[in-house]
């Protein structure tokens, strides 16, 4: 297999408006970010991929584009951009950007002249279509609830928003949107940026006639259908001609509705597309008919299943990314482990080795390093996100379920679960910021924060700084062969690394019990490289794992 930088990375996602404010407004910033890059540097991180810092009028917080070539004013200046670029590269670090491109905001200068009259010369940058009946061209529902049209009073006709009204869809199919995108792209690289995340990005080519789609059995709109359309593999090989085969980068593709089969295509190892995507397999496990509305848990038989088959299926063909959280999920100790304060510790450390154990390329979610957990927000006052928002107006309102019922899924699920503020120490608002925070503070950041685990060495910073380190130096953890082991085990996830004869056995315990194992023959007297509590360097026979234990043995 191919060696490259990019496959032996280890990524570290910053949220901008929740990492480090540095001028007291209560909003993370750049200046906040290049305040802290020596921590990101001692924690041993490559490549740090930035949520979106363009101007925004933050109806999706900067997920919403009025100007990808300038800041948001809340973040700072390009000035400040410039310095934190420099400030990363000089400590060895690349830095990856958000590439928002699916759609703009409504506030961007393409829309703005595209809504002012049909024959405008920007009206073809968008997705424009008159109504049916009275209502929307189609049955499309938004992602974030309602329908994904919206009507524009001065051409009497309606736009099409896969996400917020505020969030119109560029239409991929007119060359010159093409041509602007792939521009802009350039206009970063030179500025020496080192790639980047392309967010939504497999549903850029809609299908053709934008048809009706079906409705499941209850809901008020059908899916777009958009994902993997017709065109999509075409316009990013064009992009890879055009743009990303110039430069030594990464990319990375948010894929919805990605089959394994899609993504060899997306991040073939021929290098026509991108080097890797983030498929939602593994975070779709635990929904239901309302879609991430549930209190359901991920199954462990299917999660291993499920990500057992991207390890064997893209291996020698494309790359894995391996996430178990990021900005648009919960928090994933809550999620696929637990928070309880007796195992907290233990548990963050244990879903640690098993991801970066795992071969792709490992991201790191700000805070996943600390074991930050779920927020106990008290109302819909204390929410921020516009998914949250929606849902829960829209499901109330419906009768679907009650208040009560949607603040505990909102605490389950939401996304603001992983945008309150990054806690680095016990001061006020988590030494954060020394003004009012746009979200509140998870009120944990007492006992778990950045400066009471980077000096303790059983701290779980200090055990992702070993897991890192050892990436680093073992060829194993990054190209060796997996194999599952123990596939219908109720509560232990065991796999095998397998390379040039070498061959590593990873045990993980997702269970607060005491459990037994017995190591399999070829590693008895094996080394443990690696585990959370402190085990023996050498394990046989039957060994009893201790909740939420973890142990990787060198055979």
């Amino acid at each position: 297999m191919e060696k490259t930088w990019w496959k032996e990375a280890v990524v570290y996602q910053i949220y901008p408006r929740s990492f480090m404010d540095g001028n007291g407004d209560g909003i993370g910033d750049l200046k906040g970010i290049t305040s802290k890059l020596d921590y990101l540097k001692e924690l041993g991180v490559d490549v740090i991929w930035l949520s979106p810092v363009y101007r925004s009028p933050n109806d999706d917080n900067g997920y919403d584009i009025s100007d990808y070539c300038a800041i948001m004013e809340e973040f700072g200046t390009m000035g400040d951009f410039d310095e934190m670029l420099s400030g990363i590269h000089k400590r060895g670090m690349k830095l990856v950007m958000d590439l928002v491109v699916n759609h703009t905001s409504d506030e961007h200068a393409w829309f703005q002249e595209s809504r002012k009259s049909r024959d405008n010369p920007y009206r073809d940058y968008y997705i424009w279509r008159k109504g049916t009946n009275g209502g929307p061209p189609n049955n499309w529902g938004s992602f974030f609830s309602g329908s994904a049209w919206q009507y524009d009073a001065p051409t009497e006709m309606y736009y099409l928003h896969l996400f917020s009204k505020k969030q119109p869809d560029l239409n991929w199919d007119n060359p010159k949107v093409r041509t602007e995108v792939f521009s802009m792209m350039d206009w970063w690289l030179r500025k020496g940026i080192d790639g980047f995340r392309m967010d939504v990005i497999s549903l850029i080519s809609k299908k053709p006639g934008l048809p009706d789609g079906i409705a499941p059995s209850g809901a008020f709109y059908a899916d777009c259908g958009c994902a993997n359309g017709p065109n999509v593999h075409a316009y990013l090989q064009e992009m890879n001609r055009k743009v990303l085969s110039r430069y030594d980068m990464m990319t990375v593709g948010e894929c919805a509705g990605v089959t394994v089969e899609e993504a060899k295509r997306y991040a073939s190892l021929d290098g026509r597309e991108l080097n890797m995507v983030f498929q939602f397999e593994h975070v779709g496990l635990d929904d239901d008919i309302h879609g991430k509305w549930t209190d359901r848990r991920t199954d462990l038989k299917a999660l291993k299943q499920t990500l057992s088959r991207w390890q064997t299926e893209l291996s020698g063909k494309a790359w894995n990314s391996l996430y178990f959280g990021n900005h648009d999920q919960p928090r994933s100790l809550s999620r696929f482990g637990t928070d309880h304060k007796d195992y907290r510790t233990a548990c963050a450390k244990m879903l640690a080795t098993c991801l970066h154990m795992m071969q792709g390329t490992p991201y790191v979610y700000q805070g996943e390093e600390l074991g930050m957990t779920n927020c106990p927000f008290k109302s819909i006052e204390d929410v921020r996100d516009i998914e949250s928002l929606n849902a829960y107006r829209e499901l109330t309102e419906a009768g679907t379920f009650s208040k009560e019922e949607m603040m505990r899924f909102i605490r389950l699920r939401g996304r603001d679960n992983a945008r309150t503020p990054m806690q680095w120490d016990k001061t006020k608002n988590a030494g954060f910021t020394q003004g009012k925070p746009w979200i509140m503070v998870n009120p944990n950041y007492t006992e778990i924060n950045a400066a009471a685990q980077i000096k303790d060495p059983d701290s779980v910073f200090s055990y992702y700084k070993k897991l890192i380190a050892l990436r680093k130096q073992m060829k194993i953890i990054v190209y060796g062969e997996y194999e599952l082991l123990e596939a219908d085990h109720d509560t232990l996830y065991v796999y095998t690394r397998s390379l040039n004869g070498e061959k590593l056995l990873v045990i993980c315990n997702f269970s607060a019990q005491e459990t037994p194992y017995t190591i399999p023959q070829e590693f008895c007297g094996g080394r443990v490289l690696v585990g959370n509590y402190g085990r023996e360097e050498r394990v046989q026979g039957e060994i009893l794992l201790k909740p939420y234990e973890a142990l990787a043995v060198l055979g």
